[in-house]
């Protein structure tokens, strides 16, 4: 049953642990704006008795009523293009009680700073039926901490919060969401930021992870490669504040990688890439971006 104004924060990992996601700081970094908290632990087996200890770490440290617990098989016969990501985000969607959902994947944060904003945008929700989410700015880091991609690839925006009880699902590889018909959710900005942190972790995590991703896209048979960081178009340097939450991980987390090292400066190798992010420059368009959501007022 959904209650009125009541605000469910959701996610979903497996092998959080291992793969050394930043899950536990990702859930407490929405915890202030949340009264409830379901979180989906997956597991490696049907009985849900195998895991690498995330489910025991997270119930140790996120104690309390307000959170819910729930287990879950990764099933391979549906691992293929990433599918089993917004199964196992529409199974911790579904358990929420509330109106409102406040959604957060394993490698992604909110700072501090913005849960002003994030609040005023809910205040909205609630007032205003025809919103059904709201919109947060994305910051891609990639390689370290300092370093951010910034290239026409990268998603600028994505919805985060959303209206529960309408219908909506999380789609495809759990980017963002739709209507069972395709249909974008109606959001508006909030100017919030989510700090991702999925590309930004050692080398041998990448390559851990890299190899779990690919057999949720190629199939379980699915052989990788070794993960190395390599040069990229479009790379920045981050000269903002983490969320405090993140400190002790970032830390941790910390490569010896530079900005010299990682920046692919070639403008003729990467002159169609370099055109797109100049129109976005001077117009605030970017040509082909990929949206799942309406922008509205």
């Amino acid at each position: 049953m959904i209650k009125d104004n009541m605000v469910s924060g959701f996610s979903f990992i497996k092998h959080g642990l291992t793969l050394e996601y930043p899950i536990l700081e990702s859930v407490q970094s929405i915890d202030p704006l949340c009264d409830e908290v379901v979180i989906n632990v997956g597991f490696e087996t049907p009985e849900c008795d195998k895991d690498d200890g995330t489910y025991e770490y997270l119930r140790d440290n996120l104690t309390g009523e307000r959170y819910k617990f729930i287990k879950s098989w990764w099933d391979p016969s549906i691992m293929s293009r990433g599918l089993i990501l917004s199964q196992q985000t529409n199974i911790a969607m579904e358990a929420c009680k509330g109106s409102i959902g406040q959604y957060i994947q394993g490698d992604e944060a909110i700072h501090e700073d913005d849960l002003p904003l994030i609040e005023e945008g809910i205040r909205k929700m609630v007032d205003r039926k025809e919103i059904e989410g709201l919109l947060y700015n994305y910051t891609h880091f990639f390689g370290n901490t300092d370093l951010y991609k910034f290239d026409p690839h990268s998603y600028r925006k994505e919805v985060r919060t959303v209206r529960l009880g309408i219908g909506l699902e999380s789609y495809l590889d759990a980017q963002g969401f739709r209507f069972s018909d395709g249909r974008k959710p109606s959001a508006i900005e909030t100017g919030a930021r989510i700090f991702h942190y999925g590309w930004a972790r050692r080398e041998n995590a990448m390559s851990d992870k890299k190899r779990a991703f690919e057999k949720l896209y190629f199939g379980k048979d699915h052989e990788s490669e070794e993960y190395t960081y390599d040069r990229i178009f479009g790379l920045r340097k981050f000269e903002g504040t983490h969320p405090a939450l993140l400190k002790s991980w970032i830390e941790k987390n910390h490569n010896d990688v530079t900005f010299e090292q990682l920046n692919d400066p070639r403008i003729f190798a990467n002159f169609k890439n370099w055109i797109r992010l100049m129109v976005e420059e001077y117009t605030g368009h970017m040509i082909g971006e990929f949206r799942n959501y309406k922008k509205i007022k």
